[in-house]
C-alpha cells in the first residue's frame, strides 16, 4: 500500500517519489494487462505494445492516481481505470499519425507505429487498444466501487474519447487546417480534443473512491478543465519554441500544416499569459482539499511547465 502522506505538508523530494511510484505502477500493470507478444495474433500484439509501451510521460494515468489520492483511495485500487485511460490516449495517438491524419514519422524520438508496423496494423492495433480500455473497465475494477460507479466510469471514458470528446474534437482539427478561428471556437476544439481525456482521467480516479460526492467531483472536474487547456497551450507553445530532439516529434509541425494554434491566434506572450491564468484557476480548484491534492498541484506545474 502507498504510504500515507495526506495528513502531512509533502517536501518536492516526496512528492517526486510519489509521482515516480504511480509512474511505475502504471509500467509495470500495462505490461500486465496487454497481451504478450507471442500470443496470436503475435504481429498485432506486438504493435499494440510498442504503442503503449515505446515511452511517454504517463501524465493521464498520474491525473488517475492523483485524483484518487486527494480522496484518500489506495493506489492499488486505482490500477486498471489509470490504465483504461492511457489505452485510449495510445489508441488515439497510433491513428493521429496515420498518413491520413496527421502523417508524422516520429512519436516519443522514436519512429510511429505505422512506420515499424504499417498502416493496417497500426490501425487494428488502435481499434484493439481501445477495446481492451473498456474491458478493463469491465472486468477489472475492484469490488469496493459500487456498480453504478462502474457503470458511470464506463460512460465518462466512452463520452469522452467518442464524438463528443476526443475523436470529436479531432474531427474538428482536421476541418480547422488552414481556416481562422476566433478564440472560443479554438478553446472549443481543444476542450473536445485535449481536454475531454484529461477530464476522463481525473473523473476515473475520483470515483475509484466508494462515496465520491457530487460536490467534489464536480471542483475536481473544473479542475480538469482548466488543466486540460494549459496541457494544450503549452503544446502549441513547445511547437514553436522546442526542438525536435526534444520534443520527441517534428518542431514546428503544426506551424507547416497551418494549423490553428494559441500562439498564432494570441501571440507567445499573451499564450503564456493564458496558460498562467487557467494554472491559478486550477489550484484555485483544489484549495479545499488540503495537502492532500499537492500531487494534483505538483502535475499542474508540470502541464504549464514542461519542455516536451
Amino acid at each position: 500500500m502507498t504510504r500515507d502522506w495526506s495528513s502531512l505538508m509533502m517536501t518536492e523530494a516526496q512528492r517526486e517519489a510519489l509521482l515516480k511510484s504511480w509512474q511505475a505502477r502504471t509500467e509495470q500493470a500495462l505490461q500486465h494487462y496487454l497481451p504478450e507478444e507471442t500470443t496470436t495474433p503475435a504481429r498485432l500484439h506486438q504493435a499494440m505494445r510498442y504503442a503503449v509501451l515505446n515511452g511517454g510521460k504517463r501524465i493521464r494515468p498520474l491525473l488517475s492516481y492523483a485524483s484518487a489520492y486527494a480522496l484518500g483511495v489506495e493506489a492499488e485500487k486505482i490500477d486498471a481505470a489509470a490504465c483504461a485511460v492511457e489505452l485510449i490516449h495510445a489508441y488515439s495517438l497510433v491513428h493521429d499519425d496515420l498518413p491520413a491524419m496527421d502523417d508524422d514519422d516520429l512519436r516519443r524520438g522514436k519512429p510511429t507505429c505505422h512506420k515499424v508496423f504499417g498502416d493496417a496494423e497500426a490501425i487494428l492495433a488502435g481499434d484493439a487498444l481501445q477495446s481492451l480500455a473498456f474491458h478493463l473497465l469491465a472486468h477489472s475494477l475492484p469490488d469496493t466501487i459500487p456498480a453504478a460507479q462502474q457503470l458511470q466510469m464506463v460512460n465518462e471514458l466512452a463520452v469522452a474519447s467518442g464524438s463528443r470528446g476526443m475523436a470529436g474534437g479531432q474531427s474538428i482539427d482536421l476541418n480547422a487546417v488552414g481556416k481562422a478561428l476566433n478564440i472560443a471556437e479554438l478553446e472549443n476544439m481543444h476542450i473536445h480534443k485535449t481536454g475531454a481525456l484529461i477530464r476522463a482521467s481525473v473523473k476515473l480516479g475520483a470515483l475509484c473512491s466508494p462515496a465520491i460526492d457530487n460536490a467534489v467531483l464536480k471542483k475536481l472536474d473544473h479542475f480538469a478543465k482548466c488543466i486540460g487547456l494549459a496541457f494544450q497551450i503549452r503544446d502549441d507553445i513547445l511547437d514553436v519554441e522546442g526542438d525536435t530532439k526534444t520534443l520527441g516529434k517534428p518542431q514546428g509541425s503544426d506551424i507547416a500544416r497551418n494549423k490553428p494554434t494559441y500562439p498564432a491566434l494570441l501571440g507567445l506572450d499573451d499564450a503564456h499569459r493564458m496558460a498562467d491564468e487557467l494554472y491559478q484557476d486550477a489550484l484555485d480548484s483544489l484549495s479545499a482539499f488540503g495537502d492532500s491534492a499537492d500531487p494534483l498541484k505538483a502535475l499542474s506545474r508540470y502541464i504549464v511547465q514542461r519542455e516536451y
